[in-house]
């Protein structure tokens, strides 16, 4: 099933894909790991990104041994570092832009046909 060009993954096809039992993935829905999208039929559609992030959950408890609460709190920290690194990465962007029109004020100041040149003036002298 798709939607949008979005594969979408009915409980038991992703119970399969993991091998786990469906009731698991219930658990993590509950937990709050995951947030399946819902059918009309209130059937429960998982995309990529709910069976990647439950393949985290899976290494995590599995192979880490991270019990449910670790779990939790590691995927917290997750989503507030890839925030984080959003917001840098934007800022980023910002500070790249007004270089850019820093250097070209300063060439076009450069290039003009009398000099542009800062006065500063300080008062009470």
């Amino acid at each position: 099933m798709a939607v949008r060009g979005h594969k979408l993954y009915m409980i038991s096809v992703v119970s399969e894909m993991l091998g786990i039992h469906p009731q698991t993935l219930r658990i993590y829905e509950r937990e709050g790991f995951i947030k399946p999208k819902r059918s009309g039929g209130n059937t429960r559609l998982y995309s990529e990104e709910d069976v990647e992030r439950l393949e985290m959950v899976l290494r995590l408890t599995r192979d880490l041994g991270v019990n449910l609460a670790g779990v939790e709190v590691i995927l917290s920290m997750r989503e507030k570092m890839e925030q984080m690194q959003r917001e840098m990465e934007e800022t980023i962007i910002k500070l790249r832009v007004e270089l850019e029109r820093e250097i070209a004020r300063r060439e076009e100041a450069r290039n003009a046909l009398v000099p542009v040149r800062r006065i500063t003036v300080r008062r009470g002298e």
